[in-house]
Formats: structure tokens, sequence, C-alpha cells
């Protein structure tokens, strides 16, 4: 079969619970500028039991077509059978390219479909794009995120790609957007695991850092555990959560779930406020893409001045109560 056989621009719409996960919808954004680069379709996937929010959100966020497995055996991810499902669906309409979220199912599922295809798998992507061949340009971190690689599938059809959550934005709905829906009648029978139960990562009721609008990080030069209590204060009052980089995280001050940047989230807030970090890549890659982004550092040559909006020269210890006392105040005004 040659290339001119494969069509389209798919995009897995991950769901847990029949709500769609934020990184399905990022992902349509950078599907509809591929699709656009290949003069294809894009087209979402979305496997589940409860499926029509979905369906739904996928449609609101620009998806032409949206391919559609539902049964009681899709309830909750597994290898097996989301794996045939998706397989199924690829056999029999052979799209070009193939975008998966890089959540712990979407690694899964997608080295699986890259084995069963017989195609390459570019992890990790932060840019994408089209060559006038009609190759999609899959470029990610390499060599402890020094240098980005661009990567091209030339020989091999469909181009797969996974790409973190909270990588990029995700798009504006589309007014009016009516997608074909496309039901399948496939149920996978021979599936070896079972899901037992979830344990909640966020017991306490915080926000996920890849989730949360507002983001207030700290480094190393937060000194101790004890003191990430005042930017718990000054989130709350911004309505954000609590980062943290991975010198926090090795010295065993906060959880590997707070830490942003390459070995931990990718996240795009609209602020981000960086505490006692100095910015070293591997982080930076993980908070660039904020929208408006404030540093606090002693070191008036941290690196983390180069990507920041506002550069706060000085005593964290002395800044962030001052903010806080200042939001307390104009709260109570």
């Amino acid at each position: 079969m040659g290339f001119e056989q494969y069509k389209d621009v798919w995009v897995f719409i991950e769901c847990f619970e029949g709500t769609p996960k934020n990184v399905g919808l990022e992902l349509l954004g950078q599907g509809r500028k591929l699709a656009e680069g290949l003069g294809q379709q894009l087209c979402a996937v979305v496997i589940g039991k409860d499926v029509e929010q979905g369906i739904r959100e996928a449609e609101k966020h620009g998806a032409d077509k949206i391919y559609v497995v539902q049964g009681d055996e899709y309830q909750h991810y597994s290898a097996d059978g989301y794996g045939y499902a998706f397989l199924q669906l690829c056999r029999k309409y052979s799209p070009n390219t193939i975008l998966v979220g890089a959540t712990i199912n979407g690694r899964d599922l997608g080295s699986k479909l890259a084995v069963s295809l017989h195609t390459g798998l570019t992890a990790d992507c932060t840019a994408l794009s089209v060559e006038e061949t009609g190759n999609v340009v899959w470029e990610r971190p390499a060599f402890g995120g020094n240098l980005y690689a661009q990567i091209l599938c030339s020989d091999t059809r469909p181009q797969m790609g996974t790409v973190r959550p909270g990588a990029f934005k995700k798009p504006a709905p589309v007014e009016g957007n009516h997608a074909a829906v496309i039901r399948e009648d496939i149920h996978a029978k021979d599936i070896r695991t079972q899901v037992v139960d979830f344990i909640k990562a966020c017991e306490d009721g915080t926000i996920p850092v890849g989730e949360a609008d507002v983001v207030v990080s700290g480094g190393r030069g937060m000194k101790n555990p004890e003191n990430f209590e005042i930017l718990k204060e000054l989130a709350g009052l911004l309505g954000g959560t609590v980062g943290c980089s991975r010198a926090a995280v090795d010295s065993g001050w906060m959880p590997q779930s707070r830490q942003v940047g390459q070995t931990g989230s990718t996240v795009t807030p609209k602020l981000y406020i960086a505490c006692g970090i100095s910015g070293a890549v591997q982080h930076v890659a993980g908070m660039s893409g904020s929208g408006t982004i404030v540093a606090i550092n002693k070191d008036a040559s941290a690196p983390i001045f180069e990507v920041a909006d506002y550069c706060l020269v000085g005593d964290l210890f002395e800044i962030v109560p001052a903010l806080i006392k200042e939001l307390k105040a104009r709260k109570q005004a």
C-alpha cells in the first residue's frame, strides 16, 4: 500500500469516567495545524463506555470526524481492550498521523499501536510541523533537555507521536462545528487485566499542577519543606496550586507529582510564579509556555530571568509575604 492511501490526522481523546482529559483537546489544536499542512481531515478517536461527553467536546474543539468505539469492556483503560479497538480502526481506515497524549495510559497505548502497526513512535514531543514532502516533523528535548531533536517517520505510516499534557494550549471552541460521528461495533474479548480500584493522587483536594490556571513553584531557595507553606498560602489566594523544581523533590521537600519540568509535568497556566528557582533548562522546558511568568530570586543572573516577564531580584521570604499581605488587603477592601 502506498502512502497516498493513508489519510487524515487522528487524535486520541482519552477519557476518565466519561470525562475527556484536557490533553486530547489540546492535541486537537495541533492536529488541526497538521491536517491543514497535509491537506487532510482532523479526526478524533473516542473509546469508552460512556462516551457522549467526549464526542461533544471533540466536536466542540474542531474535529471533522469522530470515530467511536463503545462497550462495557472499555469502561476503564486496558492495553488489551483499547489497543485492540484502536488497531481495528487503523486497519480499516489507514490514518496518516496519530497524536496521543503522553499520559500513563497514552504512552502505553501509543507504544502498543506502534509495535502492532510496524511504525515509529516519537515520545514527549514539544513542537509539530509538516515538511513539503508530507512528513511530520516531531520535535522533542534530547540530551537532558540541552538541545532539541527533530525526528521524521519517512519510511512508514502512520506517523505517530505522544505529547505531554500542557505542552500546548487547548484551542478555542469552534462555533457551529458539526462533526461526522462514525460508530464502530468493535468488542475486545481477551482482556487480561482488571481495574480493582482507583486511589486519588490529590487526596487533599488541591488542584493538579497540570490543570491549574495559577502555579506557584518553589525550588532549592525555599531551604526546607516547612517554607512551602507560604507558597501554599499565596497559591490559595490566587486560586491556584503549588509546584516545585526537581531540586525540591530530590531534597524530599515535595512529592514528585508536584514537579514541573522535563522529568515532571509540563504546565501552561495563565500565571506562573517561580520562587527560589534558578531556571535550569530542564525546568524551563516544563513551564516556558505559561501566559505570564514571574520570577523571584536573589541572584540577578539566574537563568530563570531570561524567560520571565516580571523579574523580582530579592529575598523571596520578604517578597512573598508582602504579596500575601497585599492580596489579603485587596480582598478585604
